[in-house]
């Protein structure tokens, strides 16, 4: 069986090609509801090999094949006869045709070329992400390259986290370097050994922005073990990181933030970076993102700071979503209490583009809201996400529920939490969302469309 999809590119062939050939287009392109992890990349389209990870230890190795490579026209990639790991492979049959073609002065038709006997309709799920995907992203790049921004060499903390990894993907296949900054011995030249507490006055050389995304993260019970770890992988070494930035050269430092410094709850109007937030909520992630963002701006006037205000992220990857998926896929899933609380979101892919911006869009400074400008209600929610998966979700989730994983602090700030957010900011801008919408979120990030 011979499944193919073609789609255009506001590029030439050779710069689409070299987009393949960078470091991240694996991760950009492998469709997140898929249970696989690269593990490795393959360094050379003309003869690398990849291998990407299945749960059970298993491993998928696909060899692009030297025989069938033609520079900026085509490459092939095909399982080995053992490359399934651990599985008898020998009824499993795949190979991947990439090719690309000029299409009228600066513009490439891209096409999707497998054989394989996977079932259809799987493949073709995962083509029509692909293409989507390279869409959006070459759309992305270009809008901040028409605005100024050249090929940057950019510091990136937390890069092994959900965001973290995506963005990296995203930035280095977009043609910027990368610096991650570790806190281990560093495995390649584009690594460097970051102590939080005490980084080396030459960290950032080199460098002219910084994406620091570091932190412990906030799930959890509220314990005084857990807000200590919280507050203390945020506020130093984000001031000691500002800073230090400031004394480099880097012109822009963007900071992680979170949409909690509004409280759990923002009320019966939409709220915007404007609104002043809660000053004695007794609201611990107020108080914690407050002193996040002050750390993130103790170089002053002299360094360009934005923090991202991120919503709840959605993705299968992770967080939220990860976590419902399972229950809703087998159709025990439904609303949370009278699901009326509101939930301000934002698709994995909208928040990349957010944080691309805040590198080329020089008037932005401050905070910044990275929520989608429609927000949805956890029932909206929950029928949305039933409606992708193709699942009844009639089983409602009892309000205490949550406060047997979290206790009644960690329910109330997280899971029960009723804010509406708008991305005021970027409105005014007139910033492109991808997926303004819940439905079309999941059902992009799901499969489902």
């Amino acid at each position: 069986m011979i499944i193919e999809r073609s789609s255009q590119l506001p590029a030439d062939p050779s710069a689409v090609f070299d987009w393949f050939s960078r470091p991240g287009a694996i991760v950009r392109l492998l469709p997140p509801w898929l249970p696989l992890k690269p593990i490795r990349e393959a360094a050379s389209l003309e003869d690398g090999t990849a291998v990407l990870g299945i749960p059970g230890g298993l491993r998928w190795i696909a060899k692009h094949q030297p025989l069938e490579f033609s520079e900026n026209r085509r490459f092939v990639d095909q399982l080995e006869p053992e490359g399934l790991r651990g599985l008898p492979t020998r009824a499993i049959k795949w190979k991947h045709e990439h090719l690309f073609e000029p299409a009228g002065t600066g513009a490439t038709t891209v096409s999707d070329r497998i054989e394989s006997n996977v079932p259809r309709r799987r493949i073709e799920q995962m083509l029509a992400y692909r293409h989507r995907q390279l869409a959006a992203d070459f759309a992305a790049h270009r809008s901040a390259a028409e605005a100024g921004l050249a090929p940057q060499v950019i510091a990136v903390t937390g890069s092994s986290g959900l965001v973290g990894e995506a963005l990296c993907a995203f930035l280095s296949t977009g043609g910027h370097r990368v610096i991650k900054l570790v806190r281990r011995a560093p495995a390649s030249p584009d690594e460097r050994r970051w102590d939080p507490d005490n980084p080396a006055e030459n960290l950032l050389e080199g460098c002219d922005a910084v994406i620091h995304l570091a932190g412990a993260s906030i799930f959890g019970r509220f314990t005084q073990e857990h807000r200590q770890a919280v507050l203390k992988s945020r506020i130093g070494p984000t001031r000691s990181l500002a800073l230090l930035a400031s004394r480099s050269g880097v012109s822009t430092f963007v900071s992680a933030s979170a949409i909690g410094i509004y409280g759990a709850s923002t009320g019966p109007e939409a709220v915007e970076e404007s609104d002043a937030q809660p000053a004695q909520s007794g609201d611990f992630l107020v108080e914690v993102v407050q002193g996040w963002e002050e750390a993130a701006r103790a170089a002053g006037p002299d360094l360009r700071s934005v923090q991202i205000r991120t919503g709840v992220v959605l993705t299968p990857k992770g967080g939220m979503l990860a976590v419902l998926r399972p229950l809703f896929a087998a159709g025990v899933g439904g609303k949370l209490g009278s699901g009326q609380q509101r939930l301000s979101w934002i698709g994995l892919d909208d928040l990349l583009d957010i944080y691309l911006r805040a590198l080329w869009d020089g008037q932005l400074s401050g905070p910044v809201n990275a929520v989608a400008p429609h927000m949805a209600s956890n029932a909206e929610f929950t029928n949305a996400l039933a409606r992708a998966l193709k699942r009844p979700a009639f089983i409602p989730v009892p309000e205490a529920a949550p406060k047997v994983l979290l206790g009644s602090q960690g329910a109330r700030l997280l899971a029960l939490a009723d804010q509406w957010v708008i991305p005021r900011k970027l409105l005014d801008a007139g910033h492109v969302f991808r997926n303004e919408r819940i439905e079309a979120e999941l059902a992009h990030s799901l499969g489902a469309s």
